[in-house]
């Protein structure tokens, strides 16, 4: 029987058999060849019955070629490709997935001890016999999402077979190659980039190794439908043979078969055809078990001399090079995870003259769809989240995935002191990234901040870019995204009402009392939970059982005895509402007298928004939420959200929001939106994990381009010091925006307000204030050179520059050790505008960066307090208000004094008066207040009056 030669042949292929003379390879390793499927091939067909008649032979005819040798040379050719493979990736194992419908246990014998073999996982899918076309299909569907699988095989039957359920098969994965993509590659003349029938091949493999040449013989395939009918024929035409194709009706059969060399049986011969009309001397192959129909007997003068009948070598030889295609399916795949130049389809712009507002500009292009655009860039569909058409969110296993992958160069865009409408910094961000990957082919990516509502309806009006270098949809960018900024909302009032409402309970109740509500019997048992039993630890107390704490205990562990007076934490909403400023809470009867002052933030100042910014895991971002904290006890030691039991509750309200948020811009290219703590009361910049996935997608050749923040005293400064440290990412290169507007305020000219037309000044040349108002860009570029990064200035074009302004801005800037100063034109031409600017970013950030953080945050907080003033505002001393200098002194006693500093300082001079323009000196930089972001891990001094 089948079985029988089948374990002969496997036991023949494990036993260590080197073979004559140098090893002989069916095929290049690693080339994707494919394999056959559907009702013809291998799979489904009925098990050859003992005692048919399997090969014959008679006087000089060829003898039929050892098939354990070649099933053996296949598999050991997949073994070794494989194991070539796993040394560069040891985790990397493929999987076949065979989906049947029934039980076909030879079959799941065959492929399980190939796969064996050869060194392949593979799984079984087994849906009952009757199963129908959408149940399969959804079945093929799920597989195809398997990202562990890279081959996908069907056994069923041939009456499911239908175009629907094979085309349901992904082309990249259909290892039979029986989709329409696959089966169009090969009589294309693409075979090597797709997958063609295993059968099919195995057919012309058998020829070939029986010494039979091919060219010239006339081949007749019969009963062969579909895919393996094509790719039989495809194949053998290749080889010069001159092939027809016929079913067992066909009128006219018995002459055709007369005329053939070599007959091809693709599915089992009918009764009423006589084996006689098979001449003498032709070779005979069938793609199916039940050929002879159990009719003949071993000796029966019916079968002709020098024919040769190998139904089962066929079967055998095709599962072989299924495997085969499964390891070339791998090696394709693990090959794509590698950094390549993305096939991006880029959008093209048509710009007008004069430009249109900005919202007509993102509503005249269509974004691509966002799946299109994860696809393009490397992401896998179980990677993505999609919200609508066009934003999806991207989960944080691709960094799992590409923790081996290089990382690309990382660009920060950081700016001059600007005027109160901004200088571009976004804009400049979104055109630079235009230019890269639209214009000049190189993977780069853009991780911008998410905008507050607050400035979006206020003055500001959004922050997607602008001009032809924006972020589209522009609306769904400015207004919610995914809605990352409320869940900081829910989770920051959660805490806040946390806080109140502990105090109230503690006012009002009893230890016992408090206690039991604490740790409430449920079905009759008290039990600690993991968050309680963090805290037990922490006040020295080790017991796990609730009703053996002494009343001592059950007072401390009950009480936090937070002092209202010291309460930190605000409650926050995304809206100026200037009356919520200032509030008393608590004025309910139901409070119970118990009211205090309290008071409203702008959302993206919670700290739980600087938490999501420089957290890297869902893990971390626990700890560090558990961490903050939240006021004072009534002995001075620090109380955290971790002591109120809601870290957990906090992270689960923040489960979705730590995903970064895609996007693209106007020329099809991507976009990472997340995180936005604004840079003058917190450290002003994106996600490190948007810069950590982002970095790996675009490779070693592609460039991430981040924003920080306000100017380079600002935004730059807390990037470097915090965010940087935070990641354990260096910096290639700094790109410096600076307008002739804002040059102009610097060196003097009329004060600048929004909403108000410019002066004169600014819409005419004045070479003379440009001039001036360059001490500012100097001292920016310099501050840079402070942490060893090369600076490239990019000079944010408007209608109303001339020539002569932006020539000496550009000279100026090489003069102060610019790397290269650029005029950019993509405000009104897109990333067309910015491939000067774009260029000279390579040509920087090929130079070996010698990047250096400003000061050891071992130092006292004092001292790092001063140094920030002095060496990068131009301060002469820092001068510390009474309650600074508690709180300093306080942070250090809790342990806190080796956290870097995030100054709250105005953005709108270098100085703390927004008024001093260009580059002040002498002055005393005051501070009037200290407070610790303990959970995102820094501290952070009030300067002056910033609000």
């Amino acid at each position: 029987s089948m079985s029988a030669r089948l374990l002969l042949v496997l036991r023949q292929l494990r036993r260590p058999q080197p073979p004559p003379g140098p090893p002989r390879r069916l095929a290049a390793p690693c080339r994707a060849l494919g394999s056959g499927g559907g009702p013809e091939s291998l799979l489904g067909q009925r098990r050859l019955q003992d005692g048919q008649v399997r090969s014959s032979r008679g006087r000089g005819s060829r003898p039929p070629p050892a098939r354990a040798a070649i099933v053996r040379e296949v598999i050991q050719n997949s073994k070794e490709v494989l194991s070539l493979l796993q040394e560069k990736n040891p985790a990397f194992k493929p999987v076949l997935a065979v989906i049947q419908a029934g039980n076909d246990n030879l079959m799941q014998e065959i492929n399980q001890n190939l796969a064996e073999e050869a060194g392949l996982n593979i799984t079984h899918i087994c849906l009952p016999p009757d199963s129908s076309e959408d149940e399969i299909i959804d079945e093929i569907l799920k597989t195809n999402e398997d990202t562990r699988v890279h081959g996908l095989a069907l056994q069923i039957p041939g009456n499911s077979l239908s175009n629907k359920v094979l085309n349901a098969l992904k082309p990249e994965k259909d290892v039979d190659g029986v989709t329409d993509i696959n089966l169009g590659k090969l009589v294309r003349g693409d075979a090597h980039e797709c997958f063609v029938s295993p059968v099919a091949r195995a057919v012309v493999e058998l020829l070939e190794k029986s010494g039979i040449n091919l060219n010239g013989k006339k081949v007749l395939v019969v009963g062969a439908h579909g895919s393996l009918e094509a790719a039989v024929q495809c194949l053998l035409q290749r080889k010069g043979s001159m092939t027809m194709s016929c079913q067992w009706e066909t009128p006219q059969l018995q002459s055709k078969l007369h005329e053939a060399n070599i007959v091809v049986l693709g599915s089992p011969k009918p009764e009423e055809i006589p084996l006689a009309w098979i001449q003498p001397g032709t070779t005979v192959l069938s793609c199916s078990h039940d050929f002879l129909s159990g009719k003949l007997e071993c000796g029966s003068p019916r079968v002709h001399s020098s024919g040769l009948i190998v139904e089962d070598d066929v079967s055998l030889l095709a599962a072989a090079l299924r495997i085969q295609n499964v390891v070339s399916s791998g090696r394709r795949w693990l090959r794509e995870q590698q950094y390549t130049r993305w096939r991006l389809h880029c959008l093209k712009l048509q710009p007008l003259s004069p430009v249109p507002s900005d919202i007509e500009i993102s509503r005249r292009q269509t974004p691509k769809a966002v799946d299109v655009l994860a696809k393009e860039i490397g992401l896998l569909a179980d990677e993505i989240e999609i919200y609508g058409k066009s934003k999806a969110k991207v989960c944080l296993s691709v960094l799992e995935r590409l923790k081996d992958q290089a990382d690309g160069k990382y660009v920060l865009v950081a700016g001059i002191t600007p005027t109160p409408l901004g200088e571009g910094k976004s804009t400049v961000t979104i055109g630079l990234v235009q230019a890269l990957t639209a214009h000049l082919n190189v993977n780069s990516f853009a991780c911008l901040r998410q905008p507050s509502q607050g400035p979006t309806f206020g003055v500001k009006g959004g922050a997607a870019g602008g001009g032809y270098a924006q972020v589209i949809p522009m609306e769904e960018f400015n207004l919610h995204l995914t809605g990352d900024i409320h869940a900081i909302t829910a989770a920051n009032n959660l805490l806040a009402a946390a806080i109140d409402t502990r105090i109230l309970h503690e006012n009002t109740q009893a230890d016992k009392a408090l206690y039991n509500r604490l740790v409430p019997l449920v079905n009759g048992v008290r039990a600690f939970s993991e968050i309680q039993l963090a805290r037990l630890k922490k006040l020295d107390i080790h017991k796990t059982d609730p009703s053996t704490l002494t009343d001592e205990e059950v007072s401390r562990f009950a009480r936090l005895n937070i002092d209202p007076s010291t309460i930190t934490w605000q409650r926050v909403l995304d809206t100026n509402d200037r009356f919520l400023r200032k509030i008393t809470i608590g004025q309910a009867s139901t409070e119970k007298g118990f009211s205090r002052q309290a008071q409203f933030d702008i959302a993206v100042a919670s700290e739980i928004m600087a938490v999501l910014a420089l957290t890297d895991s869902l893990a971390d971002m626990k700890e560090r939420l558990g961490r903050m904290v939240v006021a004072s006890d009534k002995n001075g030691q620090p109380v955290t959200a971790e002591d109120l039991g809601v870290t957990g509750a906090l992270t689960v309200l923040m489960k979705d929001a730590i995903k970064p948020n895609l996007m693209q811009t106007l020329e099809g290219t991507p976009v990472f939106v997340h995180a936005g703590p604004f840079a003058n009361i917190a450290h002003g910049n994106s996600s490190v994990l948007a810069d950590k996935i982002a970095l790996k997608l675009v490779g070693e050749e592609g460039f991430v381009v981040t924003e920080a923040g306000f100017g380079a005293d600002i935004g730059m400064e807390k990037f470097f010091n915090i965010k940087c440290r935070a990641s354990g990412l260096v910096p290639n290169v700094v790109v410096l925006v600076a307008t002739v507007r804002a040059l102009k305020m610097h060196g003097g000219g009329p004060s600048v307000t929004a909403g108000v037309p410019l002066k004169k000044e600014y819409t005419e040349e004045n070479i003379q204030l440009v001039a001036d108002g360059c001490c500012n860009l100097q001292k920016q570029i310099q501050i840079a050179q402070l942490f060893g990064v090369p600076v490239v200035v990019a000079v944010n074009i408007f209608r109303t520059d001339t020539r002569a302004e932006i020539d000496l801005v550009c000279e100026l800037a090489k003069r102060a050790g610019a790397f290269d100063a650029v005029p950019c034109h993509h405000w009104s031409v897109g990333g067309k505008g910015s491939v000067k600017l774009a260029r000279a970013v390579r040509e920087a950030a090929s130079k070996r960066s010698r990047f250096q953080f400003l000061y050891d945050v071992q130092l006292p907080i004092v001292e790092k307090i001063r140094t920030i003033a002095q060496a990068v505002y131009g301060a002469k001393d820092i001068e510390l208000s009474p309650e600074a200098q508690s709180k300093i002194e306080r942070y250090t006693q809790q342990g806190f004094g080796n956290l870097p500093i995030c100054m709250a300082k105005t953005h709108l001079s270098l100085s703390h008066q927004p008024d001093k323009k260009g580059v002040p000196r002498g002055f005393i930089l005051p501070i009037t207040d200290v407070r610790a972001s303990i959970g995102a891990g820094f501290i952070y001094p009030l300067v002056g009056t910033v609000s």
